[in-house]
């Protein structure tokens, strides 16, 4: 059983948990796997003083928010129970998703990579010189690396795919990339899930903008008025097409017969002599012309008044 001390932790724990509960309604579920403590302290700082993160064991934070739904009625954080699972915890927040997103990935920081250690990332090996000299071949042969001797050194032939994310580091792959100074995972809190007044969705819904969002959406606007007109069904998307052929084929109508309208009659006046649209198209190229060519004569006259014949030593 434990002791009164460890029993007052446990309390004091569930009561700040429930404060939180009670005080945010924004939050991210977070992974902190591979993540040291001066790493930690450095992300804390960074969100202060509109997030906090909270950490703990799995048991008492399912324990506490379960209890907080019971005694309040609220079950709007229910949804985050599933989500507790392994190395995890919570940043509650009040601030902008995106920009506590953008904080928190800016505290990742280089790690080697580890015996037995998943890749999160793929790891390629530039060719190149290695500063490694020749009696250190037996990394590169047991990895199936091409090399070549070059000025005392090994050098690697062509770029080598060495680890594929997802799989395990060997020891070969794992002491190559530290005698090659090769830091290639990059290691910070993961956001796992994001919480948001009783929803709960993936982090990549923060990635949509609102040019992503009016792209989708003018998208799907154009298949609606698309198939509404190959359905002859008319709809709020494809009404304008529909008055833009309906006049289309009066004009036509007009064109064909003797039937005119004042629209219709300036289309019958330049087909029937095209002289007056070149005509009119005539003045109106010169008046787009004309301030050009008084600009350029501006110019030219202010060089002639610059040019006034003086000489530095008269």
């Amino acid at each position: 059983m434990p002791g009164p001390s460890r029993l007052e932790k446990k309390e004091a724990y569930h009561e700040k948990l429930c404060k939180m509960l009670e005080t945010f309604d924004k939050a991210f579920i977070i992974g902190a796997d591979n993540v040291g403590s001066n790493q930690f302290q450095l992300i804390r700082k960074g969100l202060r003083p509109d997030s906090i993160i909270l950490m703990g064991k799995n048991t008492m934070m399912k324990r506490s928010i379960r209890l907080y739904c019971e005694q309040s009625g609220d079950d709007k954080w229910a949804c985050v129970l599933d989500e507790l699972v392994g190395n995890v915890g919570i940043v509650f927040t009040t601030a902008d998703l995106n920009g506590v997103k953008v904080e928190i990935n800016k505290y990742k920081v280089g790690a080697p990579a580890r015996v037995g250690l998943t890749a999160p990332d793929d790891v390629m090996v530039k060719a190149g010189a290695t500063g490694m000299d020749p009696s250190q071949t037996s990394f590169f042969q047991a990895l199936g690396i091409a090399t070549k001797i070059n000025k005392g050194t090994i050098e690697i032939v062509s770029d080598v795919h060495l680890i594929r994310a997802g799989d395990k580091v060997g020891p070969s792959q794992a002491t190559l990339l530290a005698k090659l100074g090769i830091k290639p995972f990059k290691y910070g809190l993961v956001l796992v899930k994001v919480y948001e007044s009783g929803s709960l969705y993936d982090c990549a819904v923060l990635d949509i903008t609102d040019e992503i969002v009016l792209e989708k959406v003018m998208a799907g606007i154009a298949n609606v008025a698309a198939l509404s007109l190959a359905a002859n069904f008319p709809t709020l998307a494809s009404v304008p097409h529909s008055l833009i052929n309906g006049y289309k084929n009066v004009l036509s109508i007009s064109l064909a017969t003797e039937y005119t309208y004042p629209l219709a009659q300036k289309v019958k006046d330049y087909l029937a002599d095209p002289s007056k649209f070149a005509s009119s198209a005539a003045p109106a190229a010169a008046a787009a012309a004309a301030p050009a060519a008084a600009k350029k004569e501006e110019v030219k006259e202010e060089s002639e008044e610059e040019d006034m014949g003086f000489d530095l030593f008269d």
